[in-house]
């Protein structure tokens, strides 16, 4: 028998504190992993808005029509490039949150499942079909807005492997955030994009018989700021969590050092 204790964070609903911890069979878990601090709440409603962001991503390609693409194609092998990478990079975002979920996180088995899922059908094939469908876009911006995130994709998929197996916990759990960080980009140009033809719209800027056009070519300038955002917003959270361990581990030694409650 073995003590079993998670921490949660505040606004969870519950909180375990030694003192009050039962004896029970343990879970397999992480090493390392009851030290951190876990926020389930957020975890889901980011799976939540991956599933919804994803389903609009991947709609208008169902069909196959070309003329329903969002983004300008010269031809059949142009838009075959753009459906695969569309619906590889859907897998992606939606399995992406479930590696950050505390239950599937403790169990290894399918946490390592998912993990290879979200990188073998969804990271590296999007990855590696963002860059012909950038290159024959012809546009500059489009081709910076997708081939700079597809290295960054297939860069951090392998230092996150890499990582994982010399057994550093930590560090695989960083460049896995910013991994889903450049995932994420698919929701985020899709939230920049109506801002900023908003923003047009109300500043004159855009006329709103060219909103259709305007919001075409906004796309491009969403996807470079999106993983921009992404990106600086995954090095918070990474710096935050390394100050809550560094913070937490006087108090755990102090608990350590503790002589046991008679």
């Amino acid at each position: 028998m073995t003590m079993a204790q998670v921490t949660y964070a505040r606004g969870s609903r519950r909180t375990a504190h030694p003192e009050r911890t039962t004896t029970g069979l343990a879970r397999p878990t992480i090493a390392g992993m009851d030290t951190e601090v876990l926020r389930p709440r957020r975890i889901w409603l980011m799976l939540l808005v991956a599933v919804v962001a994803g389903a609009i991503m991947v709609a208008p390609y169902v069909l196959l029509d070309i003329r329903s693409s969002r983004l300008d194609v010269d031809g059949g092998w142009h838009y075959g490039l753009l459906v695969a990478h569309v619906f590889t990079a859907g897998v992606a975002l939606v399995l992406g949150p479930l590696q950050f979920v505390p239950a599937i996180r403790a169990r290894r088995r399918w946490h390592r499942r998912i993990g290879r899922t979200y990188l073998l059908a969804g990271v590296l094939p999007a990855a590696l079909t963002a860059v012909p469908v950038a290159l024959l876009s012809g546009r500059i911006i489009t081709q910076v807005g997708l081939v700079i995130p597809a290295a960054g994709w297939l860069m951090t998929g392998s230092l996150a492997v890499r990582a994982i197996r010399r057994g550093d916990v930590t560090a695989h759990r960083e460049w896995m955030t910013r991994n889903y960080a450049l995932t994420f980009l698919a929701v985020t140009a899709r939230i920049l994009v109506p801002l900023m033809l908003l923003t047009g719209l109300a500043t004159g800027v855009v006329a709103p018989a060219g909103a259709q056009a305007a919001a075409t070519s906004l796309i491009p300038v969403g996807q470079v700021l999106g993983w921009v955002i992404d990106l600086a917003v995954a090095e918070v959270l990474i710096r935050r969590a390394r100050r809550s361990r560094s913070a937490s581990r006087p108090a755990r030694a102090a608990r350590g050092r503790a002589p046991a409650r008679p």
